[in-house]
């Protein structure tokens, strides 16, 4: 049987609507520094090792921007496990 995927965002949005939708809560990573710090990687290395610059990982430490996406994401596993991203 083929999928619906239509039909199913909308049914899902109406049980959203209806108070019987799912609702998920995800927990973004709010001190970046504390994170690098935690590793014990450099600036220079966490940012290569994110894939963003030197300047990017600087601006999200001193909360002048917010990492945004797949950033995100890296940060969280860079946080739980460190091990991951150091292999």
């Amino acid at each position: 049987m083929k999928r619906d995927i239509g039909q199913e965002l909308l049914e899902g949005i109406e049980a959203i609507k209806n108070g019987k939708g799912k609702r998920v809560t995800v927990n973004l990573p709010t001190d970046v520094q504390a994170i690098r710090k935690k590793i014990g990687l450099s600036q220079s290395a966490f940012a290569g090792l994110l894939g963003v610059s030197v300047r990017t990982l600087q601006e999200w430490e001193q909360g002048r921007r917010t990492p945004k996406g797949p950033a995100q994401a890296l940060l969280r596993v860079a946080d739980r496990h460190p091990e991951a991203l150091l292999v």
